[in-house]
């Protein structure tokens, strides 16, 4: 077997720039360029999948679910689309990072204007807040559900102590975290497949799915300023800008020789890891928009399968009631413990690669360095503070408004991070031959020009629905 590079210092590319998550760099060993595939897929997977927790987070539960309750299939396109949007742009970065030996946040840093670090560092601070008040708000929700006596307001705070098991996990080295999302995204997959194919009570309209999958309505689309907005939200949910700084991070902790042809070979199983994990996070976006149409769609009550009968309205807090969905397949009781562990589960996932990215652009940024606890409390503090006011302001019930906002400051931000991430793979000078083709260069630059558009033609109403969400309208 090859013998991995051993030196402990940064590889050429990398030299004054620091190393990307310095206590995972570099610390899985690759097998030989001559083992089977298969082997050579599984030392390579693990970097999209932890990517991927974050397009199946809490605040994608919430846009989904809203999405499906309130307009059916109407924007299970936006789901697909932006999940091929996302597959192009992580794609990239996963190259960037293995091509220049450098993470995203070090790319801007050393290639961009000094000018530029401070707006460009604070609006990843944004995001990654933005995304973890959705981990916030869904773990708290989850908590609610397994001890109905917890206020949302209680859970809420409860939540800020998750920095024990992010150290638990930390300690464990990077594969064991990969393992632990591993189980926790198939917990979930499996439950919704069952759901969706099996059960004939759930069992969805295929061909009004794939109508409105591959031949959407744009024109009426465009008119409904409320179908915009929603769509922003599950394209900031789905493309999280600060993924493409941890993706391109997470792919130097393999022990990847700087030859041109391990090079290529971790492009290469890089690439076929990213497609296949971002596609099952599609498939599990989808279910639950799906489930939401099939379960709230056009109904103001759901039966369950004991005969009780469980109400609720267009103002409903779906996020809330959105174990029913589950109940046909276990029961009410189960049906709220799995779903509320499956939240939980997504929440915490999301949490601890949140903390990596922060870490990440961060120290590659500012070249700022502080422990990972104190990283995580920061992150959370910025959180949980909106998360408070807003549920003493309005109560329990204002849970899928603050998730939805969130995803929409995440889209806002999104053409910051991924025009310098074009920019830089597009460039000989910094890619060298391994600057992407034609048809990536197009894909990338395609998604930027149509989350930009969107983000612009949105922001005004955006803006409003902040407002609104805080005042109480």
């Amino acid at each position: 077997m090859d013998q991995p590079t051993t030196t402990s210092e940064a590889p050429p590319a990398a030299v004054g720039s620091g190393l990307s998550l310095e206590g995972f760099h570099r610390t899985v060993v690759l097998p030989s360029a001559a083992a089977r595939p298969w082997r050579q897929y599984l030392a390579f997977a693990g970097p999209a999948l932890l990517v991927s927790v974050g397009y199946m987070d809490p605040g994608n539960w919430a846009t989904d679910l809203q999405a499906g309750a309130q307009f059916k299939y109407t924007l299970l396109w936006v789901v697909g689309l932006s999940s091929l949007m996302a597959i192009f742009l992580q794609i990239i970065a996963a190259r960037l990072g293995i091509i220049t030996g450098k993470d995203l946040a070090q790319c801007c840093r050393d290639f961009l204007p000094a000018w530029t670090r401070w707006p460009n560092y604070l609006s990843c601070e944004l995001a990654i807040a933005a995304c973890d008040l959705a981990e916030v708000l869904g773990s708290a929700v989850a908590l609610h559900l397994l001890f109905p006596r917890l206020s949302l307001l209680a859970a809420v705070i409860i939540t800020s102590f998750d920095v024990i098991l992010l150290l638990s996990l930390q300690r464990l080295g990077i594969r064991m975290i990969e393992a632990v999302v591993l189980v926790l995204i198939t917990t979930i997959g499996v439950c919704y497949f069952i759901e969706i194919f099996i059960l004939p009570q759930t069992h969805p309209n295929f061909p009004e799915m794939s109508r409105w999958l591959f031949a959407p309505d744009l024109p009426a689309f465009i008119h409904r300023k409320d179908l915009v907005y929603l769509a922003i939200g599950i394209i900031g949910a789905t493309v999280m800008p600060h993924n493409l700084y941890l993706h391109s991070a997470l792919v130097q902790t393999r022990q990847i020789r700087e030859d041109k042809a391990s090079v290529r070979r971790a492009v290469r199983y890089n690439t076929i890891d990213t497609t296949i994990a971002l596609t099952t996070a599609f498939f599990v976006n989808a279910a639950i928009m799906v489930l939401a149409a099939v379960v709230f769609y056009g109904h103001d009550h759901v039966t369950l399968p004991s005969g009780q009968s469980i109400a609720f309205t267009a103002d409903s807090d779906w996020i809330q009631i959105a174990y029913v969905t589950l109940a046909p397949l276990v029961g009410k009781v189960a049906a709220s413990v799995l779903f509320a562990v499956a939240l939980l589960a997504s929440g915490q996932s999301s949490t601890i690669t949140g903390t990596l990215a922060g870490q990440v652009v961060m120290e590659g940024f500012m070249h700022w360095r502080i422990a990972p606890w104190m990283r995580r409390l920061i992150t959370r503090l910025c959180a949980i503070t909106p998360a408070i006011v807003l549920i003493a302001l309005r109560g329990d019930n204002s849970v899928t408004d603050m998730l939805t906002l969130s995803q929409v400051v995440l889209a806002i931000q999104l053409p910051l991070a991924m025009v310098p991430l074009l920019v830089f793979a597009c460039s000989r000078r910094r890619m060298g031959d391994g600057r992407i083709g034609g048809f990536l260069m197009a894909a990338g630059w395609a998604s930027c020009a149509l989350i930009t558009i969107l983000d612009v033609f949105g922001l005004p109403d955006a803006l409003r629905d902040a407002v609104s969400v805080f005042a109480g309208h």
